[in-house]
Parts: C-alpha cells; sequence; structure tokens
C-alpha cells in the first residue's frame, strides 16, 4: 500500500513540474495562440528590414500588442505587417506607425505615435508609417558620396 502512495506521490509530482515548464515556455515565448484579447491592424511600410514575427508595438513606451506576421502586398511591392493589438488601447486613425530600433544593434519594434481622430477598428490600416532606417545605407551614403 505504501509503494503506491509513493508512486502516486512521484507522478503527481512529474506532472505538476512539466506543467510548469509548459507554462513558462508559453509566457516566455509570447505565444498568443489561447484566446488572444484584442485586434488586428495592418500597416504598408516601404522598408521593413530587420523587424520580425512577434516584435512588439510600442505606444509611449508600453508593450501594447506584437507584429503577428509580415508579407509582400504584390500591388503595391510594399512590406505588409500585421499587428495584433491589446484590447482597451485605442489607435486613432490618423496615427504613426514607425520602425525603431531598441539602442543602437537592438530588435526592431513599431513605436505607434497616437493622433486624436477617429479609432480604428479590427481590420483596419495604419496609413501614416514611417519606414525601418538601415544604418548600412546611411553609413554608405556619407562614405562615397561626393
Amino acid at each position: 500500500m505504501k509503494k503506491v502512495s509513493l508512486e502516486f506521490v512521484v507522478g503527481l509530482f512529474l506532472i505538476v513540474g512539466l506543467s510548469a515548464i509548459v507554462y513558462l515556455s508559453v509566457v516566455v515565448s509570447g505565444i498568443s495562440g489561447f484566446g488572444s484579447d484584442g485586434y488586428q491592424l495592418s500597416a504598408k511600410f516601404e522598408n521593413s528590414s530587420g523587424l520580425k514575427r512577434g516584435a512588439v508595438i510600442e505606444i509611449a513606451g508600453v508593450k501594447i500588442g506584437q507584429v503577428e506576421s509580415i508579407e509582400l502586398d504584390s500591388e503595391t511591392q510594399e512590406s505588409m505587417v500585421w499587428m495584433s493589438i491589446d484590447s482597451g488601447v485605442e489607435i486613432q486613425d490618423d496615427a504613426v506607425a514607425s520602425i525603431r530600433t531598441a539602442g543602437i544593434i537592438g530588435d526592431k519594434f513599431i513605436k505607434v505615435s497616437t493622433g486624436g481622430g477617429d479609432p480604428l477598428v479590427d481590420g483596419d490600416e495604419i496609413i501614416e508609417t514611417e519606414p525601418s532606417i538601415s544604418i548600412e545605407e546611411l553609413v554608405s551614403k556619407y562614405m562615397f558620396d561626393t
């Protein structure tokens, strides 16, 4: 009888430990597939180099969402970025989305500068955008420009 009890406790400990590992993996990786509350917006950028799926979207330094996907718009040959915005966060139709770098060589993120117009709803597009600044292009421009 004591052996069954010991096996039960060890099995229970193993299940709890594996559940904790799975939970921490999901939280750390930022996977939002578990009924995420919020809405989707899109934005077209001339250049989105360095921006990756899962990148942070910020307003005033506060995370308000993440990049869901990045695709090429075949009509305009621009980068179409789909963003998931947290519920309760309103972004106006005259907001500006710009791709920025965290630090000198850090990850890219999207900074949203709010406006004062009507709020955007699920599926809308942020019209005003500023593309990613390429350090290589700036350096080559000043080095080889005469």
